[in-house]
């Protein structure tokens, strides 16, 4: 059992644990000491700004009826389940694509406990320039943005490794 955990990518799953518990307390924090849709200005682009979201990312579906909270926890529950095989699977020797796992597998579990919980994720993070406004965010959706881009970078990198070797061995 204790290899199980050594010597795959679960070896990672702290990461996932971390990423679940900074996304919570700062959501827990927001939802202590902010009014829904009040507004900090913390720099002349960044604010926290306290929102809901109904839908899934940029607010798909925000405006739906209501069955999209189960839909997207069932999609979230399915790919968790799916990650953490990946995990088991993933050799001792890969590095970057178990965390890259473990931190998408993290921020799927917070925002799934907010639509478990709440119904809806909280929100907070909102960056802007000028009169462009991305969408407001959480640490969870971070967390899943940070793992997709080690995904895509761990893809190239093994595709010239590969690449590398193939040129070697022929």
């Amino acid at each position: 059992m204790l290899n199980l955990f050594t010597q795959t990518g679960l070896r990672f799953i702290w990461l996932a644990l971390l990423a679940l518990i900074l996304d919570q307390w700062s959501k827990h924090a927001i939802l202590a000491s902010m009014e829904l849709y009040q507004s900090i200005e913390i720099t002349s682009f960044f604010n926290l700004t306290h929102t809901r979201n109904y839908g899934a990312a940029f607010s798909f579906l925000n405006d739906a009826s209501g069955w999209q909270r189960w839909f997207f926890t069932a999609i979230a529950l399915i790919v968790s389940v799916v990650i953490v095989r990946w995990l088991k699977a993933t050799p001792k020797q890969q590095i970057m694509l178990p965390v890259a796992f473990s931190l998408i597998l993290g921020g799927a579990m917070g925002n799934v406990y907010d639509r478990l919980v709440y119904g809806y994720v909280v929100d907070f993070l909102h960056v802007y320039y000028e009169e462009f406004q991305w969408p407001v965010f959480n640490i969870a959706d971070s967390a899943i943005f940070l793992g997709a881009v080690l995904l895509i970078i761990d893809m190239f990198k093994n595709k010239e490794e590969q690449g590398e070797s193939n040129d070697t061995g022929n």
